[in-house]
């Protein structure tokens, strides 16, 4: 019993601790003076003595400031005081008025006062404690010294410092100009206002809606782009520039980084992150090279395709790579019955492994197994013991340059592993086979490009006669990948430069890796048998528009570009994927299916004939000479460059 006593007195000292007593006394003020105006000044038919007063005047304060106490009024932080504050202290004061008037009418006092005066009392005060906390909030979220009206706000937030025991960081903030006062950028600033520790301030909001142009949201200006000059942005202070827009047109996004990073601000972006993560929130990051592209990303997965890969038991071979590891972070997402995680690099391998377990635990079935695709031994093996559903085989050697003297292995890895996988899905009734391609396999100029083609070929093929479905999907540079020159760059400018292309008149197509990772789900779930996806890429991005992006996103000046001379095997201008008149359309207008003839078993059989046997001779150059016979299409570099400078 005495324990029990003992808690409760020590949890009531502790919730008097937390009392802001200063916001106490300014409400006695403020009663003090409604009780003198309606009680003194104000004449009425009740003939009150200064005892009549003072008796009405306590059983009133008494009855409010009890309620305030037992409604916690006063342990509330008023600076963030939303709407749910200012209802609760509504409702004690109204909860108090009745107590009031009750106590008046069981123990009816010498002097009375009408029940109208009663009500104006307790409603005039209630007003002026409403006032003095709206003031504190506003003075708290808009003072600031650049302007007279701010030093007012800030000497009211100084007077009324009682309210709240916050520190005043407003001079260490980063101060930022947020472009778009739209719903994302209003939300932001409030969090930003909000977040007494937040590192960043708003000074003003730009925007292109005349209807916002020249009023203040949440006491911010909101100023067109015309008014927010160099000038008046150095008058305010500004330090950085945050893009809070999520779906603005791509060529005006390029043209205000450009602006604003030209001018030497830091440009940041207020949107989702760009890589994988759960929390899936908004937050604020730097322009990274995904934003880059200067386009909205392309979402592509869906829940039709999400249920597809549902309670499937899916292998992913080259799945410690780029683009398998983020196949493996989206399927992850689709509840497979099992995955099944197959790569010769054991590192990449791994890292992806420690990624999904940490993220989902027990949730998901994981397997890694370390072999190569052209080990058939190990490969049958794992196809022994896992007997898996869907298989997507994005194993290959990618890299252009290295395999132009590297032939004999870009062919055994690409085309013979692809092979031993085509095969083993089929003694082992697979459901589907999906392959990841490339748009170096359209019309290729070089081993890798031509090698895919030929994986092209073999999948194709293998639809007509076999008993698993069978896709492929086509697409464009990755970004960021490790084949990329995004890495590449990031390298250079970390060294001071210089920054090298091979030509500054390259232009490239590209995607993000979950873009590349959505669209081979997604187009492996429509598939029927045999098809060959391709994905509309929008506009082709120039390579020395992309170095010189990335050296303004360092704010590193001085770095050089240098042109380094065309690559074995490389064009100018990579082949269009899309050309919707020779394409067949689906049910998602980004991607559509290449109208291409399957070549009969034999033919594919007579071609992989003349491979092995070139292969099998140990020249590079003769394994070349096989490849432009087995592949037609595939073209010396030279002559396709010549062609397009001419």
């Amino acid at each position: 019993m005495s324990s029990n006593l003992t808690r409760n007195v020590k949890g009531t000292i502790n919730n008097l601790s937390h009392i802001r007593w200063a916001l106490v006394l300014y409400d006695l003020i403020v009663f003090a003076v409604v009780a003198v105006l309606l009680l003194g000044f104000y004449g009425g038919i009740e003939n009150l003595s200064i005892e009549g007063m003072l008796i009405q005047s306590l059983l009133c304060v008494a009855c409010v400031e009890v309620m305030r106490f037992v409604g916690n009024i006063y342990g509330q932080v008023w600076r963030y005081g939303g709407i749910q504050c200012y209802i609760r202290l509504l409702c004690t004061d109204a909860v108090a008025f009745w107590i009031y008037v009750i106590i008046e009418l069981t123990f009816p006092p010498v002097w009375c006062i009408t029940f109208a005066r009663k009500l104006s009392i307790v409603s005039l005060n209630l007003l002026g404690a409403l006032s003095i906390r709206m003031m504190y909030r506003y003075a708290y979220k808009c003072g600031n010294s650049d302007t007279k009206q701010g030093r007012i706000l800030l000497w009211l937030l100084h007077t009324f410092s009682g309210l709240d025991r916050g520190n005043d960081r407003e001079g260490q903030k980063i101060k930022i100009a947020i472009i778009g006062a739209g719903r994302v950028g209003v939300s932001f600033a409030e969090e930003l206002l909000n977040n007494s520790g937040s590192a960043y301030t708003p000074r003003c909001f730009i925007d292109t809606n005349k209807d916002k142009v020249g009023r203040e949201i949440q006491g911010i200006p909101v100023w067109s782009e015309d008014e927010a000059t160099m000038s008046r942005l150095l008058e305010h202070e500004v330090q950085e520039i945050v893009f809070a827009i999520p779906n603005m047109d791509a060529d005006k996004k390029k043209a205000l980084y450009e602006y604003y990073k030209d001018a030497g601000y830091k440009v940041k972006v207020y949107d989702y992150p760009t890589v994988y993560t759960e929390s899936g929130k908004r937050h604020l990051r730097d322009f990274d090279t995904d934003d880059l592209l200067f386009r909205k990303p392309l979402v592509v997965a869906s829940e039709q395709t999400s249920d597809y890969y549902t309670d499937k038991v899916i292998l992913i071979t080259g799945g410690g790579g780029s683009i398998g590891s983020e196949l493996c972070r989206q399927l992850a997402k689709m509840h497979p019955k099992k995955m099944i995680i197959l790569d010769i690099y054991e590192n990449g391998a791994y890292d992806i492994q420690q990624e999904l377990k940490i993220l989902y635990g027990e949730q998901i079935d994981l397997q890694i197994e370390i072999a190569s695709i052209t080990n058939c031994r190990a490969m049958e093996a794992v196809f022994m013991r896992y007997h898996p559903q869907i298989v997507i085989n994005a194993a290959a050697h990618k890299h252009v340059p290295l395999m132009e003297h590297n032939c004999i292995e870009a062919i055994e890895n690409n085309v013979f592993g692809t092979k031993n996988v085509v095969e083993l899905c089929e003694k082992y009734q697979v459901e589907h086979f999906i392959m990841v391609s490339t748009d170096k396999a359209v019309n290729p100029t070089n081993v890798m490009g031509a090698t895919k083609r030929m994986c092209e070929m073999i999948v194709q093929s293998a639809g007509t006669h076999g008993t698993v479905k069978y896709s492929a999907t086509r697409f464009g540079n990755v970004l960021g990948s490790a084949g990329s020159v995004i890495p590449l760059f990031k390298r250079q400018i970390a060294n001071g430069g210089p920054v090298t292309i091979t030509d500054k008149r390259i232009i490239r197509y590209f995607m993000t890796i979950p873009e590349a990772a959505q669209l081979v789900l997604q187009s492996g779930s429509m598939a029927k048998n045999g098809e060959l996806f391709v994905l509309d890429m929008g506009k082709p991005i120039k390579i020395l528009d992309l170095a010189e992006n990335m050296i303004r996103l360092s704010g590193i000046s001085g770095i050089e570009i240098i042109e380094t001379g065309l690559r074995p095997g490389e064009k100018l201008y990579e082949e269009l994927l899309v050309k919707t008149e020779e394409l067949d359309k689906t049910e998602n207008e980004m991607i559509f299916i290449e109208k291409d003839r399957a070549l009969p078993e034999e033919d594919i059989d007579e071609k992989l004939k003349l491979l092995k046997e070139a292969c099998g001779s140990g020249d590079d150059i003769k394994a070349k000479e096989a490849l432009h016979q087995a592949v037609p299409t595939f073209r010396c570099p030279e002559e396709v460059n010549k062609s397009i400078s001419d």
